[in-house]
């Protein structure tokens, strides 16, 4: 697969990692645990961190929620960002307790001298601010003009924010323009991204459950990456946060951007199907998600015909194929087992499994 051409935006830092100026594709969450109990935090955090996300934003809701950041801020492995509405004293402690980004609109927090603090802090601080408008945030003003929440209102609205910050010198930005709409999302990024070069941050907000949040983003985010757009991204579902680092990695391994982790490939059933394909299919997508060396770049092939499989899937880097209570074990179309049972036939192939994900990791 050809890598799709990559927009050119400036670059920026967050903490270690770089967003932008053709950097990888930054893949993020949130947390939604109570940012108070910092323990909690953390934990959801390292799980975060084990399945692949690189940054995580945290909301800061209060007072208390601001307090309890410098101790997870420490103990963080990847770089967080507070989420921040409308208390710009609550985005100042936070960038006080080390976190190294900001989810901020200037224009909400209550004139010029908020703003000018902000801005002076984040730039002390080497922090970066994200501008994120979505459907249900757009100026009253903008809504009359456009006639609703359009790309054009969601762009216009995002510019204002951004001009605030520029007005102060601070330029060390991102932008988020997300809707519930699939194509609203899209114009809307596509259309900033003719308008302005700082880094943008793709989601389709308000997506859904994990079924259809996984489709809406997929279709949404995967075009705009296609087309070059997009430096950075959050699956949004109604689930647990993991299972959003987990899309979004499949979107970026679609797209060809970046990969991360085995992938696996197995075939629909059908009326020839004489093994239980779907649950040894899913055993095996759950083997590998626990194990240690999870993060191994392999093709791995769960195949429901013992005749045809292992020539179907012969580019796996292993493969199983089963029918009729037997089956076989392969590595790139060649045989190496053959077994009897399903069970075994399972048991044996994740044993190979392990050897394999141990040797490349």
């Amino acid at each position: 697969m050809n890598t799709p051409h990559r927009n050119r935006t400036r670059q920026l830092r967050l903490g270690p990692v770089l967003i932008g100026g053709g950097a990888p594709v930054v893949v993020q969450s949130m947390t939604n645990t109570d940012t108070r109990d910092a323990e909690a935090t953390l934990e959801q955090i390292r799980r975060l961190h084990a399945a692949g996300c690189e940054v995580v934003r945290l909301a800061v809701p209060d007072e208390a929620a601001a307090a309890a950041l410098k101790t997870i801020a420490a103990a963080s492995p990847v770089p967080l960002i507070a989420d921040i509405h409308f208390d710009w004293r609550l985005a100042v402690a936070a960038l006080d307790a080390g976190l190294k980004g900001l989810r901020i609109n200037p224009g909400n927090i209550g004139g010029s001298a908020p703003v000018d603090n902000v801005a002076a802090a984040a730039k002390a601080n080497g922090a970066v601010i994200r501008v994120g408008v979505n459907s249900g945030s757009v100026e009253k003003e903008l809504l009359e003009r456009f006639g609703g929440p359009t790309p054009e209102a969601l762009v216009e609205s995002a510019l204002r924010h951004v001009r605030m910050l520029e007005e102060r010198g601070f330029y060390d930005t991102k932008i988020s323009l997300k809707s519930s709409s699939v194509a609203h999302t899209i114009a809307s990024y596509r259309l900033m991204a003719e308008r302005a070069d700082y880094p943008l941050h793709l989601g389709v907000t308000e997506a859904g459950t994990p079924m259809r949040g996984a489709i809406k983003s997929s279709v949404g985010l995967g075009l705009l990456l296609f087309e070059g757009i997009g430096d950075t991204m959050r699956v949004s579902l109604t689930a647990d946060p993991v299972k959003e680092v987990g899309v979004a990695w499949e979107i970026l391994r679609a797209t060809g951007l970046r990969s991360r982790g085995p992938e696996i490939v197995s075939c629909p059933t059908c009326g020839r199907t004489e093994i239980d394909l779907i649950g040894m299919a899913e055993r095996v997508e759950e083997h590998i998600q626990s194990h240690p060396a999870a993060a191994s770049s392999i093709k791995v092939a769960v195949m429901g015909c013992v005749v045809n499989g292992p020539g179907e899937a012969r580019e796996a880097d292993i493969g199983l194929a089963g029918g009729r209570g037997k089956g076989v074990i392969f590595r790139k179309g060649q045989v190496l087992r053959s077994v009897n049972g399903e069970e075994a036939l399972l048991a044996a192939f994740l044993e190979e499994l392990d050897k394999l994900l141990t040797h490349n990791s």
